[in-house]
């Protein structure tokens, strides 16, 4: 996920009080927990982010505008706790491993049915995980790998039991089921309806129904009044699109909206000055660029060291982001399982970077960026090519930049015409696989380095089987450093999240995956 010049981090925070120790730590809060006294409370709560979703199937999409939406129309068999990654019932209630590791069984929620009313039971699991994985999967679920890759079978032994059979041990399993992209159940009857394919008519378990949605422009929800839990406390809910940041604050401070994300620096004292409430919290993200090494110029793994070494990273954030992200020396953020401070990225050297480039005879490179801002770079894609296009000028290597709205650049992300190109990822999971994962499978819309090499991959395979702990954490950094010597990323930053909200908004959780729940909203009139 990506963004602007000096700007602040956006995204996908926990809120309220929390001190953050992120997957696996970390804070997810509401805004102001305290339960609103006054009767007099709006029907109506809109949300306002900087993209359009890209789709609101969870199997079909891979953003967080999309996210977002999703998570309160959808649910997983299991969920996140409000201010951590540690999983919790949802619509399983409980599960059970065998001695092996290779069988999970769930226990269903009894009683819940689709917003359809398609029963939810476990032949409707079993629908949603058999058309992500062989033979059924469509190569266009970018989450299906990641969250049902190593699931080889599964069996409904009655309505409200579910067995599944992993071909290989898969320590992240539990908390990929919580996930919400790839791991939310859709009702079969709305698939079988729509050739598989929801994206423009959600139906899912949530507390929130789908009503509409203005491409461009905004999406439309409504209360769930037959959802088996508590009922939503906010009738309606706006997901409203503002794709330049200070619109959006305007937005904000005008009263147009309840609450916004996608905030940078230069918004921190409009939002104070308003009287309105910001919060910010160390994000679970990683920005980075990435060198095709598809790209005739950058199979030389002496060429991408020499374009790394070019930039001074530090300085670049600094400059970027005021104070709102920190350098990053590693692709994990330090408080996810895993980190090791002895992973170390290609330092800033400008002399030999200038003799590397020379040496691999780098005239040009082809850029690709996006305009909006992403939770991990609020500074926009756009903001962000320009900064290292001056890095790169400085070592005799002119850069060609192309800029595309997000849809379109996922499109031309995934096509790789490109030499470079700028990315980030958000963690789902707190895994360390989660993020390393990227750079072992083939998906391009992933992997957007095209990077696969054998011993990283059987690498990223072992460390999956093994137990949580030392043991495993040890592997995923041996994997880190060999990742960091290949210099197919350029990790640039981790963004600290940031959003705000009206005075008179109550309940909101801001959680750090960056997923925003509503069911607990409320907004008080003016």
């Amino acid at each position: 996920m990506h963004k602007r010049n000096a700007w602040l981090a956006v995204g996908l925070a926990v809120v309220l009080v929390m001190a953050f120790a992120l997957t696996g730590c970390g804070g997810g809060t509401s805004s102001n927990n305290n339960a609103t006294t006054s009767t007099s409370l709006k029907d109506t709560i809109t949300f306002a982010q900087g993209a359009d979703p890209r789709g609101l199937d969870p199997a079909y999409v891979d953003d967080g505008e999309s996210s977002k939406v999703i998570v309160n129309v959808y649910e997983s068999l299991l969920k996140y706790a409000p201010d951590s990654t540690q999983v919790e019932p949802s619509l399983a209630t409980s599960w059970d491993i065998s001695p092996d590791g290779l069988t999970y069984t769930f226990h269903l929620r009894k009683g819940v049915k689709f917003q359809d009313g398609t029963d939810f039971n476990a032949a409707a699991v079993k629908f949603n995980v058999e058309r992500q994985i062989p033979p059924k999967v469509d190569p266009n679920m970018p989450y299906a790998g990641f969250v049902w890759g190593t699931v080889k079978s599964v069996d409904t032994p009655d309505d409200s039991t579910v067995v599944m059979h992993l071909s290989q041990k898969n320590s992240a399993f539990l908390a990929n089921c919580a996930m919400s992209l790839g791991a939310p159940m859709v009702s079969p009857t709305a698939l079988q309806k729509d050739n598989n394919n929801v994206n423009e008519d959600p139906v899912g378990t949530g507390p929130y129904k789908f009503v509409s949605w203005k491409k461009g422009d905004s999406v439309t929800l409504v209360r769930n009044d037959d959802y088996w839990g508590p009922k939503a406390k906010t009738k309606n809910l706006i997901f409203k699109v503002i794709a330049d940041n200070s619109a959006r604050v305007l937005a904000l401070t005008n009263g147009d909206v309840d609450m916004i994300d996608g905030i940078d620096a230069t918004a921190v004292q409009p939002v104070k000055s308003a009287g309105d409430v910001l919060q910010t919290t160390e994000g679970m993200n990683i920005n980075y660029m990435a060198m095709n090494v598809q790209s005739p110029i950058f199979k030389n793994a002496a060429a991408r060291k020499g374009i790394a070494q070019a930039i001074n990273r530090d300085e670049l954030v600094k400059n970027l982001y005021q104070g709102y992200a920190t350098p990053a020396s590693t692709i994990l953020p330090k408080f996810v399982p895993g980190f090791s401070a002895d992973v170390q990225q290609t330092s800033y050297d400008e002399a030999a970077a200038k003799a590397a480039i020379a040496a691999a005879g780098i005239k040009t490179v082809h850029m690709i960026t996006y305009s909006n801002p992403r939770p991990y770079n609020p500074a926009t894609g756009s903001t962000l090519a320009t900064a290292i296009q001056g890095y790169l000028q400085k070592v005799g290597v002119t850069c060609k930049i192309d800029t595309y709205d997000w849809t379109t650049y996922k499109t031309k992300v995934t096509a790789g015409d490109y030499d470079i190109c700028f990315y980030g990822w958000t963690g789902d999971n707190g895994d360390p696989d989660n993020f390393l994962n990227l750079l072992a499978t083939n998906d391009w819309s992933q992997n957007v380095s095209r990077w696969q090499d054998p011993t990283y991959i059987k690498g990223i395979a072992d460390a999956l089987a093994m137990p949580n702990g030392e043991g495993r954490n040890a592997a995923y950094a041996a994997l880190e450093k060999q990742a960091a010597a290949a210099n197919v990323w350029y990790p640039i930053n981790h963004t600290q999240l940031l959003w705000a909200s009206g005075p008179g908004v109550k309940g909101v959780l801001y959680h750090m995956t960056g997923n925003t729940f509503f069911a607990d909203a409320t907004v008080a009139a003016k």
